[in-house]
């Protein structure tokens, strides 16, 4: 059973939002399919993304992946350690394998996104 946090939303293509720290990761079940990651290519803080559009690339040993990015927002944040430890999306991808933390998020945006117990069901 994979874990799916209550409290973040959550795209088709596996990436999550929360809306309380406006961070942007990828979930327990794609770290899982992707096997060990090797790299993570992200924005530079400033840079804007879409709700839907690219923002970036993971690499496993298995495949190269788009990023999808849940929301719209600037990038105020970007999580400089996975440039050197990209294997913390593996070890912990709610946590210390997050990737970017947005400003400017329009929330009526969250409607478009999957709740946790909907995306439960897309995983099962």
């Amino acid at each position: 059973m994979f874990d799916v946090p209550d409290d973040l939303y959550y795209l088709e293509s596996h990436e999550w939002y929360d809306p309380e720290t406006g961070r942007v990761g990828i979930s327990d079940f794609a770290q899982d399919e992707l096997g060990d990651v090797v790299f993570v290519e992200l924005p530079g803080e400033g840079e804007s993304v879409d709700q839907d559009g690219q923002f970036g690339v993971v690499e496993s040993i298995k495949a190269v992946s788009d990023l999808y990015s849940p929301v719209s927002g600037d990038v105020a944040a970007v999580n400089d350690d996975l440039e050197n430890t990209p294997e913390l999306v593996n070890d912990d991808p709610f946590g210390d394998g997050w990737m970017l933390e947005l400003d400017g998020v329009d929330d009526a945006e969250l409607d478009a996104l999957l709740t946790a117990e909907e995306y439960r069901e897309q995983i099962a």
